[in-house]
């Protein structure tokens, strides 16, 4: 199944239900992989669903969330502008992040042709499917992910840890996990 704003959904309704829809669906579509990452950096700190709940107005302020356009964004006037929206979640570092992850994306695209490349690459182009654990033995980490949150912040990625990264990972199908009932 194919995800993102030329699929034929309604991405401009309920931002909860957008991003339930993108989880875990594998993506190579760099539009989609901007907004599950910018999901992930306001999400540190919030709940998913808090974070994911802003979908629509991230789309507004971040330029329909293109990153090649918000790429051209100013940190300070932009970020300025984007952090007094009253409808936004406003944590300057986070919002400063998003336009530096645009950044990051614009050159990854350059060098690998598309984010979606440079992030599949990692796997080989297949979802990797993580070991089998039970829910008491779900981790928000993994070697993938932090291998990756490293090249990513090599790159100029911001707010890229390891625990947002393997989040981002796994929301975007590039991981898999497998939960067995105890």
């Amino acid at each position: 199944m194919a995800i993102g704003p030329q699929d034929g959904r309604d991405w401009t309704s309920n931002g909860t239900a957008d991003y339930d829809a993108y989880f875990g669906t594998p993506t190579h579509d760099d539009h989609v992989l901007f907004e599950l990452l910018t999901v992930g950096v306001f999400q540190v700190g919030l709940s998913w669903q808090a974070a994911a709940s802003k979908l629509p107005v991230y789309r507004r302020l971040f330029a329909e969330m293109v990153p090649q356009v918000v790429a051209g964004f100013d940190e300070e006037v932009d970020g300025e502008r984007i952090a007094n929206d009253p409808d936004m979640i406003r944590n300057g570092r986070k919002i400063r992040a998003v336009i530096r992850n645009a950044r990051g994306i614009a050159k990854v695209q350059r060098e690998f042709g598309s984010f979606a490349d440079y992030l599949w690459q990692f796997v080989n182009g297949t979802p990797l499917m993580l070991p089998a654990v039970t829910r008491d033995e779900l981790t928000n980490q993994s070697a993938i992910g932090t291998a990756v949150a490293k090249d990513l912040k090599r790159r100029g990625f911001s707010f890229v840890g390891p625990v947002v990264t393997h989040m981002f990972l796994l929301a975007a199908g590039i991981l898999r996990e497998q939960v067995i009932d105890a």
